[in-house]
């Protein structure tokens, strides 16, 4: 009876009962069963409808026509979502990793500028897919981002292109002309009208749309900020190549460092708040399911980006502030200092993400417990190269020789990690798990 009366305190209060994981791996009580029918129902007067998956069409036909469906490359093709570009952000943060090393060698300029022009074939392949997808599914792009799993993914692409451009301000602006340095500083501001309509316009469409409950929350909902998290680098990056071509500096560089760390501090704040919910969710439901577990990483993100972009503009005062400014000794002074401190506090905080999302695979180390292949494993790749570019920027700044040979350690396993990613998402092609339609069993 107390247990009843408390339900029923809660529906009142809120409306709908949050389950608890237990009642999804083993079952629940008729009275708690009762009430989650009731709240499904609820949550469906407000979710806008989606339209049949493929998967559903080919099994419906299937079923009725009574003979074996074939799959074909356009069905596949019909498969391709927004979380594919999470590949050409993992694939172009490795590459701004190998330029952020604290050393130099001329075979690691190369390593980085491979994995650049491959990612650029990756987004290349990644966009005629998804057009082709659209075109052979009239209404499939509209309907995407009122899909609950695809949605949030949807920012991927705009994160994609900004880690192309920090690529070409690093292989591309110090070894050409001018020109490329004014059409990068005006993609620059492009970059940063973008990513604050699409982070902004992203939540509204979801908020508008879509009803996330607690127990399904994963840092995957910082992703719509993503997009902002990359001001801080492509304005350091963009003002580091124009100063090592030795040339006049035309830029506007007070313009875009004030712009990057009001857009960066914007991000990171968003983020920060939702990885707050996160600890919540973990905290009253435990830690994800299975599929949902890689999207842990991604909260090693937020506070990774604003370190290094935070410890690098700090470093880059000397050539950012106006020479004629009145006490600009001091002014420098205090703020490579203040760049400093902020930056270890979010170095912590980053590390400290990265312990627990590693911690959270442990049961994985046991046979019988197995992480089916998605997508979102590229989550184990690209948050990392965050810390790996904080960590670099710190042992720069410091000039130490232990946090220089740390970076180094990581950005390698990373790039293992990479590889080992790289070679499971070849084989679930292979083997039909990724590109192919759900409840279609394979010849």
């Amino acid at each position: 009876m107390p247990r009843r009366l408390n339900l029923n305190v809660e529906a009142a209060a809120n409306g709908y009962i949050t389950p608890h994981e237990e009642h999804f791996v083993s079952g629940a009580s008729p009275l708690e069963s009762g009430l989650q029918e009731r709240r499904i129902l609820n949550l469906n007067q407000y979710q806008a409808p989606n339209p049949a998956s493929l998967a559903k069409m080919l099994s419906n036909a299937q079923k009725q026509g009574g003979q074996s469906t074939k799959v074909g490359l356009r069905d596949r093709i019909c498969c391709h979502q927004w979380n594919w570009f999470t590949m050409t952000m993992a694939t172009g943060g490795v590459a701004n990793v190998i330029h952020t090393l604290p050393y130099d060698a001329e075979w690691l300029h190369y390593v980085g500028l491979a994995f650049m022009m491959i990612n650029i074939c990756f987004f290349l392949g990644n966009c005629a897919l998804a057009i082709m997808r659209f075109t052979f599914s009239p209404g499939a792009f509209i309907h995407s981002f009122t899909d609950q799993m695809e949605c949030l993914f949807i920012p991927a692409v705009v994160v994609s292109a900004g880690i192309i451009l920090i690529n070409i301000c690093e292989y591309g602006v110090p070894y050409t002309g001018p020109w490329l340095q004014h059409l990068v500083e005006v993609l620059f501001w492009i970059y940063i009208t973008v990513s604050v309509t699409a982070s902004c316009g992203m939540y509204l469409i979801l908020w508008s749309t879509q009803i996330f409950p607690i127990h399904t929350m994963t840092p995957v909902w910082v992703f719509p900020a993503y997009p902002l998290l990359l001001a801080a680098p492509f304005a350091t990056n963009l003002i580091a190549g124009v100063t090592e071509q030795d040339l006049d500096m035309t830029i506007h560089r007070v313009a875009i460092a004030l712009c990057a760390l009001t857009v960066q501090g914007t991000g990171f704040l968003i983020s920060f708040m939702v990885c707050a919910a996160f600890l919540y969710r973990l905290m009253t439901q435990k830690l994800p399911q299975d599929m949902q577990r890689p999207g842990v990483f991604i909260s090693i993100g937020p506070a990774g980006f604003t370190c290094a972009g935070l410890v690098v503009l700090g470093r880059q005062v000397d050539i950012i502030l106006p020479q004629d400014m009145d006490g600009r000794i001091y002014a420098v002074y205090s703020l490579k200092v203040l760049s400093i401190v902020v930056g270890l506090w979010l170095w912590g905080l980053s590390k400290w993400f990265f312990i627990v999302s590693v911690g959270s695979l442990h049961k994985y180390l046991r046979k019988e417990h197995t992480m089916p292949f998605q997508m979102t494993w590229w989550s184990f790749v690209f948050p990392n190269t965050a810390l790996v570019t904080a960590t670099s920027a710190l042992s720069k700044a410091f000039d130490n020789t232990g946090l220089k040979i740390y970076s180094c350690v990581m950005a390698a396993a990373l790039i293992f990690v990479w590889g080992l990613v790289l070679i499971r998402m070849m084989k679930a092609l292979w083997h039909h798990e990724v590109l192919w339609p759900k409840e279609i069993e394979s010849d």
